[in-house]
């Protein structure tokens, strides 16, 4: 463990888990926002762009300066469907944008207690569908999220494999979201370790987005959804997370499914913390262990259908 990962840790568990434990959607939207232009800055050799995506709204578009490869990363911000925005997570994406040469879009959502399920994950599919009909193949996107974004980014890729549709190149989770019944025993066992997030506070998260529909929808929850014939996924979460048995579980399913799993699981870190990623040397770590397997990933490995 680095030394900025203890202290990173110990502040985080002094002032932002008491704070999520309490804020209301308005102050967390505005303590992000703010913790965001002052913390999180990306390089300075990408350009960041709003520009509208016909049938998507308005998008984050972020341009790595040199040759582009021609692969684009669609990423869907976490923030437990309340808070979080492409702005807050634009620095981190703007770096794995840099790593890999490929640009990124980051498209806004619905958020709860504005909107709520399955509203999220419809605008996902609006932006994903909007994406591709800019002429960008589906094989060239690979898409990813983190926390609530993962379950949006994985429901997304679920509904594309029951469709028969075109799949994307390979799909990431950090830290992702993936059972809203919060069956995994981390979710319990990890509640004091968790650095970061409330478990006291999931339920009423849940009670916000669902609004009386049932958290064992596969929509709702992808780790129960059907993943035959996905693309590779790569996941990655701490072993002090609540959500940890959500990745755990997540990747034995789908290798269960014969769909290609890189799972790495590491030690002590808080929820996302790639975010952290121009103070945290294990925040760039994983990063660029994630531009590698993104590189990786050859253009033609999970083709149009």
């Amino acid at each position: 463990m680095s030394l900025r990962q203890h202290l990173l840790n110990r502040c985080l568990r002094l002032t932002e888990k008491p704070l999520l434990a309490r804020a209301n959607p308005q102050m967390l939207r505005a303590t992000m926002e703010m913790q965001a232009r002052l913390f999180f800055k990306g390089p300075r050799d990408v350009f960041f762009e709003w520009r509208g995506l016909p049938g998507a709204g308005s998008v984050l578009w972020l341009t790595p300066q040199g040759p582009s490869n021609g692969r684009v990363i669609l990423y869907v911000h976490g923030g437990g469907f309340v808070f979080g925005s492409p702005e807050t997570h634009r620095a981190m994406v703007a770096r794995l944008a840099l790593l890999t040469g490929a640009q990124a879009v980051l498209p806004r959502y619905a958020r709860v207690p504005e909107a709520a399920f399955p509203k999220p994950a419809e605008d996902i599919r609006a932006a994903w569908d909007a994406l591709c009909r800019t002429g960008i193949a589906a094989r060239d996107i690979v898409i990813g999220g983190d926390s609530a974004g993962g379950a949006l980014v994985f429901d997304l890729l679920a509904e594309l494999c029951r469709e028969g549709a075109a799949l994307p190149a390979g799909v990431f989770g950090l830290s992702p979201l993936l059972d809203m019944t919060f069956s995994g025993a981390s979710f319990t066992q990890n509640a004091e370790s968790d650095v970061l997030l409330p478990a006291a506070r999931a339920a009423e998260m849940a009670r916000l987005y669902l609004r009386g529909q049932s958290a064992e929808s596969p929509r709702a929850s992808p780790i129960l959804a059907d993943f035959k014939g996905a693309p590779p996924v790569w996941l990655t979460v701490s072993d002090s997370e609540i959500l940890r048995d959500d990745s755990r579980r997540f990747a034995a399913r789908l290798r269960d499914a014969q769909v290609p799993v890189t799972f790495q699981e590491v030690h002590d870190l808080p929820h996302v913390w790639p975010l952290f990623q121009n103070h945290l040397p294990e925040a760039r770590e994983t990063l660029a262990t994630l531009a590698e397997w993104i590189s990786a990933l050859p253009p033609d490995r999970a083709g149009e259908s």
